[in-house]
């Protein structure tokens, strides 16, 4: 099941925690989070799964950024959330997917517990100049059924910024 805005509302501060939260941005079964105005994109090519990939900070300026197709570009949102007892899961809004940009490329799938900001996986099919402050994904909850173990992994949970990836510590820990 998924929740309505009001169980949404009904439910922040104790199961949900949306860090600034505003009436403005809930919807019927969603909340829209923003985009920050930092973005990372990497700086070497060909990425590697073994090791931490060299990358940039980027600035989105309020006139603007222009971002170009076939680069990927490592947001965030502007809200901290927190969830407790529900599956959060983010999609990008209808507005911005038609424009032809993909605010994630995989990883839409949050897990029970997490808490920090969300790292957005974006690409452009065409160029396009993004703003910071838009609102640019939204946030949904799913209830779960069964006995809750809740997320506490090492790699991304309590993030303060934009993460690149880690999966270079499985490797390091013997995972692969």
């Amino acid at each position: 099941m998924i929740l309505t805005g009001k169980e949404i509302k009904k439910r922040l501060e104790k199961d949900i925690i949306i860090d600034p939260y505003s009436d403005n941005r809930l919807n019927p079964n969603s909340y829209n989070l923003r985009l920050h105005n930092e973005l990372v994109r990497y700086t070497e090519s060909p990425l590697d799964m073994k090791k931490p990939n060299p990358s940039e900070n980027l600035i989105i300026p309020d006139s603007g950024l222009l971002l170009q197709p076939g680069v990927l570009y490592l947001g965030r949102t502007l809200e901290y959330t927190e969830t407790h007892n529900l599956v959060p899961m983010l999609e990008g809004r209808s507005s911005i997917g038609r424009l032809g940009m993909y605010v994630h490329v995989t990883a839409g799938f949050g897990d029970v517990g997490f808490k920090g900001f969300w790292t957005l996986e974006i690409s452009v099919i065409q160029p396009l100049v993004i703003y910071p402050n838009v609102e640019i994904c939204q946030i949904f909850y799913h209830t779960v059924e069964g006995e809750i173990t809740e997320y506490k992994s090492g790699k991304y949970q309590g993030n303060k910024g934009i993460q690149t990836s880690m999966l270079y510590k499985d490797f390091e820990n013997g995972k692969y």
